[in-house]
């Protein structure tokens, strides 16, 4: 029987044009609170540097923005003990949301620490790694990369070519890794390997280590403001004890590269609303033919088109989150708001260089560096297609990797 219910207030609801379908209504206070404090310490913290680190590819600030990472206990927000909060996936979207609304470079410096490294050590790592290791990785006072991708394999890592050979006391490694965020600053270089049985195998190679060598990769035109590297490893010794015990096979890298494609698609959220929102202040203000270009009915539509769209893409996200929070949440499922968030973000940011004119292309607007990053975003942890094939293979039972 369908029952009907009073409304819970009177009067007409007031529409919120910033958040259409009143995602805080859906968060907890715990979740507010973290939201909160990560927009603030964003914006008073990050976004006065970004121009310059984006201009000059200064990377003097990371470690500092790690460590202030860590004091704010934003690293590892979603796991428990060994220092994290200990609080659920919806905080660490939050988080990844306000960091990416300043910029991606600084979110993926979030998402390098917190799901990439630290969960690859968290969930496959021994009693002894994780004590020894994790306090450091959530204070920020050690910082860490995933060493996964290879110059000849990045959608393909099952042709990784990087070996780890067997030898007394530990294990040898030799190969090249390339695309790894946070690489030269690292103190921990979570890596990838085949062992002799053909099983990919992790490590977790320190800093120093003899054979290890590692470096920046220039000429990049997105995510300058944090570092993107590369490195290699001739005869590197990793002892017994640095090997991953619970990780075998390709699921163990993946299971960390799921959260960071979570944090991803909350992430680039941030960004859109950033270009949004800069688009409608201006074009509220910039006058064309005697009035506001906000009065065309062009621009309305666009704005229209980009508040829906973020509106949309904040409830997938929540809901993905929610499910990862009640172990519901199948790995297509983060595929999918991966694929369409970094998409839809990237359209956004380009009609709001659109939008902008001339000055669309000028920095101090940063709309343009939302877009040189977006186009990155689009392309690492899945593009677009790869990300589509497996949605096909889930829909159709049939891979169409090989």
């Amino acid at each position: 029987m369908l029952t009907i219910t009073e409304p819970i207030a009177a009067g007409k609801p007031i529409f919120h044009w910033d958040d259409p379908l009143r995602l805080d209504l859906q968060l907890t206070s715990a979740e507010k609170e973290v939201q909160q404090k990560a927009s603030k310490y964003a914006q008073e913290t990050l976004l006065p540097r970004v121009l310059e680190a984006h201009r000059t590819e200064n990377y003097e600030g990371i470690p500092s923005l790690v460590r202030e990472l860590g004091q704010n206990s934003f690293l590892g927000i979603n796991l428990h003990g060994y220092g994290f909060r200990g609080l659920n996936h919806v905080a660490y979207g939050l988080v990844s949301r306000e960091l990416e609304r300043v910029d991606s470079a600084y979110r993926t410096v979030y998402s390098v620490q917190s799901s990439l490294a630290t969960e690859a050590i968290y969930l496959n790592g021994s009693d002894e790694q994780k004590e020894k290791y994790l306090p450091g990785l959530a204070k920020g006072e050690l910082i860490a990369c995933f060493g996964l991708t290879e110059p000849n394999h990045g959608s393909d890592p099952g042709s990784m070519e990087t070996r780890a050979t067997k030898v007394f006391g530990g294990y040898q490694l030799n190969g090249h890794k390339k695309w790894i965020g946070l690489a030269t600053m690292a103190d921990l270089l979570v890596t990838w390997a085949r062992d002799e049985e053909g099983i990919v195998r992790g490590f977790i190679v320190e800093k120093g280590t003899p054979g290890l060598s590692v470096e920046n990769i220039r000429g990049k035109f997105c995510l300058r403001a944090a570092p993107t590297c590369e490195f290699r490893m001739d005869k590197a010794f990793v002892p017994e004890a640095n090997m991953l015990p619970k990780a075998r096979g390709l699921s163990a890298p993946f299971m960390s590269l799921n959260k960071a494609r979570f944090s991803i698609a909350w992430g680039v959220i941030g960004a859109a609303e950033a270009c949004w929102q800069i688009a409608r202040e201006y074009v509220l203000e910039r006058r064309q033919f005697h009035r506001p270009l906000a009065a065309n009915q062009l621009i309305q539509r666009k704005l229209a088109d980009m508040e829906t769209q973020i509106a949309l893409m904040s409830q997938a996200c929540l809901r993905v989150a929610r499910l990862l929070d009640e172990g519901q949440c199948a790995h297509e499922a983060i595929s999918l708001v991966k694929r369409h968030c970094a998409k839809t973000a990237l359209e956004i940011a380009l009609t709001a260089r659109d939008m902008l004119g001339a000055n669309g292309i000028v920095d101090e607007h940063h709309v343009i560096r939302h877009v040189l990053n977006l186009m990155a975003v689009n392309t690492y942890e899945g593009t677009d297609d790869i990300h589509a094939l497996i949605l096909g293979r889930a829909q159709t039972g049939i891979s169409a990797f090989s």
